[in-house]
């Protein structure tokens, strides 16, 4: 079996090779980056299945890079590396499209199963694999939803948001992390739910959705509503 390569881009040496050796004792083959110019250049030369990415670099900005990868592949999972209480980092880069995140310091083998988790669940979607719920289709394979047959412009993550709310039901904040980021793991999970919610509502809204509506419920969690 063809082992997942991952692609590591931190400017400093020795975090690389932190990551990479955890990532290798997770079955991944990996090229590293030390620079977002070289990062660019391995993305187009060699097939990456996922990219860990820390967002602060001298010679460029993680954030950037994480915008043109999302303008070459929608489907390449990133994880960020962000400094710990850098919120409006994490909140940029989910918004550029990132798909998780992980606060330095951090445990090397935590961040070598999140990557295994979001690759293995990004190669297990069949080839025709929808979910309708009234009048939304989700393509699964692809990460693309439909709203009365519109096309709704979403970024991965706010799909399988969207995914991990679909069928009506209060889905707690562990919950939603399990399903969309593949993760029960709480500490700064709650941020990164309300962030992408916060940003998925606003987003419905640009695009003038109505009768499709995100609920808070307190304490329990999360409904999607669908009014026909």
């Amino acid at each position: 079996m063809t082992k997942p390569v991952a692609l590591i881009v931190d400017d400093e040496k020795q975090m690389t090779s932190i990551v990479s050796f955890a990532l290798e004792v997770q079955g991944f083959d990996f090229h590293t980056a030390h620079n977002v110019a070289d990062a660019w250049r391995i993305l187009n030369t060699y097939s990456i299945d996922i990219v860990v990415l820390d967002v602060m670099m001298p010679s460029g900005s993680g954030i950037d890079l994480t915008h043109r990868i999302r303008t070459l592949s929608s489907s390449i999972p990133i994880i960020l590396l962000t400094a710990l209480g850098a919120e409006k980092d994490r909140i940029a880069g989910l918004e550029a499209g990132a798909d998780d995140y992980v606060t330095k310091p951090f445990s090397p083998r935590e961040l070598a199963l999140r990557a295994h988790a979001i690759v293995r669940r990004s190669n297990s979607r069949s080839d025709h694999d929808f979910v309708e719920y009234g009048s939304l289709l989700i393509d699964r394979t692809r990460l693309v939803a439909s709203w009365k047959g519109r096309h709704l412009d979403l970024s991965d993550t706010e799909v399988r948001l969207l995914l991990a709310l679909s069928g009506g039901d209060i889905v707690s904040q562990r919950e939603i992390l399990n399903r969309a980021w593949a993760t029960t793991e709480i500490v700064g999970g709650r941020e990164m739910v309300k962030t992408t919610i916060y940003r998925l509502r606003r987003q419905l809204a640009n695009l003038e959705v109505e009768g499709l509506e995100i609920e808070s419920h307190r304490g329990l969690g999360y409904s999607l509503n669908v009014e026909e």
